[in-house]
């Protein structure tokens, strides 16, 4: 899926010692073409080592995901009761208020994916990017590549209420990974997002057994939901070492106030803490 924020690996090499000369090979063919600088996005952690040992600058980010318990969580209510008291009468609550408003879902998966389900998910999708003002950069025709591709790889989750559809998110799935990629509504009504784009997803998981949901970047306010800070990483070089120096001091500096920002993240867990 074009630019989704998903580590995985850049590198594909079988070795370390392979994957830091890829590493420099890239560096090289950028000199070459004489482009200003190289970006590498989302690396898994052995590609950063061969990057970092190939002369790249480091940037860390943070994502918010959700992991599933070892073994899997027996049920939706098994994992809220993990979390604080506080935490857990929240989701409750927001739930309540989207199910109160006659609101009910539907997931669509692979081969209960019809054309009517896709075009429904589009307009959603379409209206998301008109509301900012912007057209969407990705076709209709695209999700039925996908679709037609890799019709597994997809999860419609589909808000109804008094029998019309309302609002849709798009998950992909991978292995035993479910990452959050798009939504749109036709109206607003309050904890609908939260409910179609979070809390689906992680009920979706424990009843499928999924490890991990990856619900995208952005948004301290996941962590309520039971999504942890993940770092993220990205590597840079810069052909122009007065850029390349202002930059690598810079970086110095934002990744230990990253650092201290998921630690403090980290202290404020919203599961119960263990004696």
């Amino acid at each position: 899926m074009p630019f989704s924020p998903v580590t995985g690996p850049r590198l594909i090499a079988g070795t370390h010692e392979e994957r830091v000369m890829l590493a420099r090979g890239a560096i090289e063919l950028t000199k070459q073409l004489e482009l200003s600088s190289l970006h590498v996005l989302f690396p898994q952690e052995q590609d950063l080592e061969a990057l970092t040992e190939a002369g790249y600058m480091l940037r860390e980010g943070v994502q918010f995901h959700w992991e599933n318990a070892p073994g899997g969580y027996d049920s939706f209510d098994t994992f809220l009761a993990t979390m604080s008291h506080d935490k857990r009468k929240k989701v409750k609550q927001d739930r309540r208020r989207v199910a109160d408003a006659g609101v009910s879902y539907t997931w669509l998966r692979g081969a209960e994916i019809d054309e009517a389900a896709l075009d429904f998910f589009y307009a959603c999708y379409e209206n998301t990017y008109r509301e900012h003002w912007n057209p969407p950069y990705l076709s209709r025709e695209f999700f039925d590549q996908i679709h037609a591709a890799a019709p597994d790889s997809i999860l419609l989750v589909i808000a109804e209420a008094d029998g019309q559809r309302l609002a849709c998110a798009l998950n992909m799935i991978g292995g035993d990974v479910m990452f959050g990629r798009y939504w749109g509504t036709k109206e607003f009504i309050s904890g609908l997002h939260f409910e179609t784009c979070y809390m689906q997803g992680i009920q979706y998981c424990i009843e499928n057994r999924l490890a991990r949901f990856e619900g995208g970047a952005q948004g301290v306010h996941k962590m309520s939901r039971g999504m942890l800070p993940t770092p993220t990483w990205s590597a840079h070089w810069v052909a122009d070492p007065r850029f390349a120096h202002a930059i690598s001091e810079f970086l110095d500096e934002e990744t230990a106030a990253m650092d201290q920002h998921i630690q403090e993240l980290e202290a404020h867990t919203p599961f119960r803490k263990k004696a």
